[in-house]
């Protein structure tokens, strides 16, 4: 029995796959393709996070996508805006009749021979499995680890007599209101959740064992308001887009060249926010520079709101254990609490954990090397859509499926079968796949590809850099191998210099 084939698969239906299959429907009309989707709902991350105030940390003239305009008053949108923007773009475009819930991909093998991969997936109804075939293999699954978030080893963790909940496995039945909070975290997740519970619960704790750089920026745009209304939607969504890009650029490269200047920026800031006499130094001091982790941004100053009214606090400190009615802290004072949330981070994980085999060998993803920031050297047509650490994610992913697309053209003009990235020049060296200091990055980054020390297999994080290569730069650039039915294509990955 023949397997059904397909000219494209997509895996993830969230941000990513579903401007995957927009891009695929508009440039390649041709192509046949369906998208395999693990969860039983389009949105991926924004329908899997459920906690109070869940938002981006990104602007949405950014973060949407450059072929549908964000139209909303809000620039910093929260969750369920951000996740109904996705399924109506899925909607408009007919892209949600092609996705295949329930399905997870848990395997994916290359065959030379056939010039087409076998993709095994796992009905999570059923533990059915399904094999398809296809011609281009596109993930579009992000990085997070769907099933757990991270969560260290806490003494005494069992003695607690209350409730403790991590923000990824947040339910309806979680009750805050007229409850002493403790939210152990100060990044994204915690920025966000201590104010949203603080206007319900008795007091919110936010318990930090240090500080991250944390910007207050307006919750709408204004001058993209006024854009909206003087000039025609796509034209000033396209100048927002670009003033935001720019701004968000010379705040990376200003913090990358002036660290101690940029310091100094984000101090008073902070300073301006908060009560007078309150001990800045100690709360909202970092030990690392900006942009060695990425900065947290709060709407309107909504965080520092909260503290100024008194409804939420800040300790600096490191837990010693957990008790029956919570925490005591290495310094000695204790902290009470009826819940605990322990905004503590995400794990990651490469390509959705499937595994990856070419003619017959099974890929080691740390023993390849990124070409471009998404596709791998050794591995035939097969892409990543993965965004920017120091920027929107979109901006990256709808710039990795126009290369998709352009790159499938350009075989089908020139009859090739296979697009394979190959590094040959011994001069090139490896790196992180991530430059980010992160906790949750550095816990996983040994399970990611490499990137290289110069182009094309740098990632720059770097959006008008990126236009030029992904947009305008030849798609066979030397690096890039093509071939055709009968002729063998080198699917070996070569040895990476070592570091």
């Amino acid at each position: 029995m023949s397997l059904e084939h397909l000219d494209v698969l997509i895996v993830g239906a969230g941000l990513s796959g579903i401007g995957a299959g927009h891009h695929l429907q508009q440039d390649c009309p041709g192509k046949s393709y369906a998208i395999l989707e693990s969860r039983d709902a389009i949105g991926g991350t924004w329908d899997l996070f459920r906690y109070p105030g869940i938002r981006s940390d990104s602007d949405m003239y950014t973060l949407g996508y450059d072929f549908r305009p964000w139209t909303e008053a809000k620039s910093i949108a929260d969750g369920p805006d951000i996740l109904r923007y996705v399924r109506e773009t899925a909607a408009e475009g007919g892209i949600d009749s092609k996705i295949r819930f329930g399905h997870r991909v848990v395997r994916a093998e290359w065959s030379t021979a056939d010039s087409r991969w076998t993709v095994e997936a796992t009905r999570t109804d059923s533990g059915e499995t399904v094999r398809l075939t296809c011609g281009f293999l596109f993930t579009c699954s992000g990085y997070y680890r769907y099933d757990q978030g991270f969560t260290p080893d806490f003494a005494g963790i069992e003695d607690f007599g209350g409730r403790i909940v991590h923000p990824q496995h947040w339910t309806e039945d979680v009750e805050y209101a007229g409850k002493r909070v403790v939210v152990i975290g100060s990044g994204a997740t915690a920025v966000t959740l201590v104010p949203a519970l603080a206007k319900e619960a008795a007091h919110v704790t936010m318990l930090q064992r240090s500080p991250t750089y944390i910007l207050a920026l307006p919750g709408e745009d204004a001058i993209a308001n006024v854009l909206r209304r003087v000039l025609p939607s796509k034209l000033a969504y396209s100048a927002a887009r670009w003033k935001n890009v720019l701004l968000t650029m010379t705040s990376f490269q200003l913090s990358r060249r002036r660290p101690a200047l940029m310091k100094r920026i984000i101090r008073s800031g902070v300073v301006r926010q908060l009560p007078d006499g309150y001990d800045v130094d100690t709360h909202f001091k970092p030990r690392y520079d900006p942009w060695d982790q990425r900065l947290c941004i709060v709407p309107d100053g909504d965080l520092f709101r909260s503290i100024r009214h008194g409804d939420a606090s800040v300790v600096t400190d490191r837990i010693e254990r957990f008790t029956e009615t919570g925490l005591k802290l290495e310094s000695g004072a204790e902290l009470e609490a009826d819940l605990i949330v322990t905004a503590t981070g995400l794990n990651l994980q490469a390509i959705g954990g499937m595994q990856l085999v070419v003619d017959g060998e099974q890929i080691r993803l740390p023993e390849t090397m990124g070409y471009k920031g998404m596709m791998l050297s050794g591995v035939p047509n097969f892409a990543i859509s993965i965004g920017y650490t120091n920027a929107s994610w979109t901006l990256k992913c709808d710039l990795t499926c126009a290369y998709v697309c352009r790159l499938l053209n350009h075989m089908d003009e020139h009859g090739f079968q296979r697009a394979t990235p190959q590094n040959r020049d011994p001069s090139i060296e490896s790196v992180d796949f991530i430059d980010l200091a992160s906790g949750y990055v550095q816990r996983a980054i040994d399970q990611f590809p490499k990137q290289g020390s110069k182009a094309p297999w740098r990632l720059y994080q770097n959006y008008p850099r990126d236009i030029l290569s992904l947009k305008l730069g030849a798609v066979d650039d030397g690096v890039m191998e093509f071939s055709r039915g009968g002729v063998a294509a080198t699917t070996e990955p070569l040895p990476i210099a070592a570091d």
